[in-house]
């Protein structure tokens, strides 16, 4: 097979992936909005984290990683900056969404910020497919089968079994183990969240973080860097958080999330 077979064979494997994930977050909705219809039941809590557990092991990593494997080469090639600058603001709204789902207190909350997330990601997908890819494939000089295995590399990690994506984490994937050592490196209080359940650990730091008085801190101890979880703090605490990477791997991540003072 030839490169160029090989890119435009890589290319409609990636469209076929997105046509998955678009049919799956369709689903989630429906079945969300359908739970949240006239009648409601205590049943749309559970759809609501149903597809917010999705979301976390599946739609939030495949963002990520086209953003390391993807969006550099498209950002190279003649006018792919400004398109690539649009695909990530529509990244940070897509996680901006997540958040407001995440935080909808009435059905019809979590039914209407799930259809918006639902439309941001349709347009979201045709960009992707229709400008981005075809923008890869017309420069010779750029292998995009080499690139979307990079991309497939990166979200392997999620798709391992035992790894987040078994549990909807969506993080990336454990690194290291819950029994390596962490050093204590700050004075501030610590979540440890590696022997939690996946599904739980966003929750939980989220909420602690929502716990913290002006200018207190914790540190967030983790299996791997967690940088979807942060765009979600940084969503639902725009410009309050300072984030310090304490200790960057291989085993154990340490971070420390200090909650700005209030200025007057």
């Amino acid at each position: 097979m030839s490169q160029s077979d090989a890119d435009r064979a890589a290319a409609t494997a990636v469209v076929a992936h997105h046509t998955q994930l678009a049919a799956d977050l369709t689903r989630h909705v429906a079945a969300l909005r359908e739970a949240a219809g006239p009648g409601t039941s205590p049943a749309w809590r559970r759809e609501r984290q149903a597809l917010l557990d999705w979301l976390r092991a599946e739609l939030l990593p495949h963002a990520t990683a086209e953003e390391t494997a993807l969006y550099p080469a498209a950002a190279d090639r003649p006018g792919g900056r400004p398109l690539v600058e649009g695909m990530l603001a529509e990244h940070k709204a897509i996680t901006a969404l997540v958040a407001e789902l995440d935080t909808a207190g009435t059905a019809v909350d979590a039914a209407a910020a799930a259809r918006a997330l639902a439309a941001v990601f349709e347009v979201h997908l045709a960009k992707e497919n229709n400008l981005i890819l075809p923008l890869l494939l017309d420069a010779p000089q750029v292998d995009l089968a080499g690139l979307l295995g990079g991309l497939h590399a990166l979200l392997g990690a999620a798709d391992a079994p035992g790894g987040c994506g078994g549990g909807g984490c969506g993080c990336g994937g454990d690194g290291g183990g819950a029994d390596v050592a962490a050093p204590v490196l700050s004075v501030d209080a610590r979540i440890d969240v590696r022997r939690l359940p996946h599904d739980q650990r966003h929750a939980r730091v989220l909420a602690a973080v929502g716990a913290l008085p002006a200018d207190a801190a914790l540190v967030l101890v983790a299996p791997h860097a967690p940088r979807p979880l942060l765009a979600e703090i940084d969503a639902r605490y725009p410009g309050q958080i300072d984030i310090q990477w304490l200790q960057d791997g291989p085993d154990v991540w340490q971070l420390r999330l200090h909650r700005q003072a209030v200025t007057v």
